[in-house]
């Protein structure tokens, strides 16, 4: 019998949703046919039959959130007997008799014990616990299926340094250590409720581990963009419309070059600093179903006609939720253009584990002193330089940002450093 499991179809995926099943019980399936729709963090994936065969069984309902590993279904391949499976192992469903003790013996034991590798927690979330010197097998998991979370972590730490003993945390008391508010009685039809899964929780989960993970410093700028609207104004006469985040994206790929330290993650198993040979741009998408930040591969090689096809293309599936894995990981660097929308600033999350995020903001005219001291009308545009502190300093922001703003300023300079 075969077993058909949720598998890692992105980068560190823990979990996804069951949308639809393409077969039944019964059908006959042949190797590579689509069997299921899964929502990811990022994405609506085909899961397909690993074998020829027939579906016997499928184990999970439409709608349920599963953890990668979990098996879907199984298939009987055409190289099995027909004969039917053998009943599962009441093992599997009954409780051992001795289970509480097996429970009050892994609650006791000391730090650094092997077992502490049967806990349900993602690697993000040991971290978290090792950060804050917490032994994670004494905590109790509020997750799916019993899971630790890191907000369990916290909620630990929180009771600890306010004097709530670790044992009565570690022999999982009835007390709570911290109001639940979803505990709290609510008159019924006092609220509405929307499903806090899919896309929409794995934002949190990644948003949560950014900000619990870097030290975010924000540095803000102005950009005059006067003179790169009238050089796009000379391209439209020439029939070529090539948008202003085209030229943002080919510009952050030359002052990376400038600046590697930009265009680099932090290994911090191994004590590393790993600088990026290739610019891979990631674009903040606003989709129907929550943000994506689909790829511009290679963005430091392709001309600026490549780039704005490639983004308008991207830009598409990502609305219609048809973007590749490929199209949708390994991210170097990543953009967020949202001064068409009216945002004047903001601070933006880094898109982990990256070390810099650029956010470009509303362009409007105004009047500003030039060097001649003259007051004139010029195309002003504020943009937000999210880095990684721990990578980075703010001098060589700064000396990054204002390289881009040079380029930027004067499109002429800037054509002169394409290749």
């Amino acid at each position: 019998m075969i077993e058909v499991k949720l598998h890692d179809i992105g980068e560190g995926m823990t979990e996804g949703d069951i949308i639809s099943y393409l077969v039944k019980a019964g059908d006959n399936v042949s190797v590579d046919q689509p069997l299921v729709e899964v929502q990811t963090e990022k994405m609506v994936a085909e899961l397909t039959s690993p074998a020829n065969g027939t579906v016997k069984e499928i184990l999970v309902d439409t709608g349920k959130t599963i953890s990668v590993g979990t098996t879907i279904l199984t298939i009987a391949s055409e190289q099995q007997s027909t004969d039917p499976a053998p009943a599962k192992e009441e093992a599997a469903t009954t409780v051992a008799p001795d289970a509480p003790l097996q429970k009050s013996m892994i609650m006791e034991r000391k730090k650094g014990d092997p077992l502490s590798n049967r806990v349900k927690a993602a690697p993000y979330t040991r971290k978290v616990a090792r950060e804050n010197d917490v032994d994670i097998t004494v905590v109790e998991g509020t997750g799916r299926a019993g899971r630790i979370t890191v907000e369990d972590v916290l909620r630990y730490v929180e009771a600890r340094d306010n004097g709530q003993t670790t044992k009565a945390a570690a022999a999982h008391t009835e007390m709570p250590i911290v109001e639940r508010r979803s505990t709290v009685s609510r008159p019924e039809g006092s609220f509405d409720t929307i499903p806090f899964k899919g896309r929409r929780k794995q934002i949190a989960m990644k948003m949560s581990q950014s900000l619990f993970t870097i030290p975010h410093v924000c540095h803000y700028e102005e950009i005059d963009m006067t003179e790169l609207l009238n050089f796009r104004k000379e391209l439209k006469a020439m029939d070529e419309n090539i948008s202003v985040a085209a030229f943002f994206i080919k510009t952050l790929a030359i002052a990376l070059k400038d600046y590697p330290i930009f265009n680099a993650k932090l290994d911090e198993e191994n004590e590393v600093i790993r600088l990026e040979k290739s610019v891979h741009m990631g674009i903040a998408a606003d989709a129907e179903e929550g943000l994506i930040v689909p790829v511009i591969r290679d963005a430091d090689k392709k001309s600026l006609r490549a780039i704005h096809q490639e983004m308008k293309e991207l830009t598409q599936k990502a609305k219609e939720n048809k973007l590749a894995v490929r199209e949708i990981t390994g991210s170097t660097f990543t953009i967020s253009n949202v001064g068409p929308m009216g945002s004047i600033g903001a601070t933006p999350i880094i898109n982990y584990p990256e070390t810099g995020l650029m956010a470009f903001h509303k362009t409007k005219k105004m009047p500003v002193v030039n060097e001649h001291d003259e007051i004139v009308i010029r195309s002003m545009m504020n943009v937000t330089m999210t880095f990684d502190h721990r990578v980075a300093d703010g001098g060589t922001a700064i000396a990054f940002t204002n390289r881009f703003k040079s380029l930027i300023e004067d499109p002429k300079k800037l054509m002169l450093e394409l290749v």
